[in-house]
């Protein structure tokens, strides 16, 4: 998977997000983020990351993002890391 692909991934996982009122409302509350600079901060590249760690804290919502992608859900996690680039150190 490529940087491209990854961010293609995270632009579904916000989908999927954006697409659950209650999911929203938490991924919002937890990133500090609201509705009115959700659009701002999704152009900015620490955001997709945030979006995907946010998946990735909850098996289901995996799932219904590689569903949504067509990918298997270890990709979910693998565009994470992409996007998040080598760890430090």
């Amino acid at each position: 998977m490529d940087r491209a692909a990854a961010e293609s991934v995270a632009a579904t996982a916000l989908g999927v997000v954006a697409g659950d009122p209650q999911r929203l409302g938490l991924f919002l509350a937890l990133s500090g983020l609201g509705p009115e600079t959700l659009r701002a901060a999704a152009a900015e590249p620490a955001f997709l990351v945030a979006v995907l760690e946010f998946v990735i804290g909850d098996d289901d919502l995996v799932m219904a993002v590689a569903r949504a992608a067509d990918i298997a859900p270890a990709h979910v996690v693998g565009a994470r890391d992409i996007l998040a680039g080598p760890a430090p150190g």
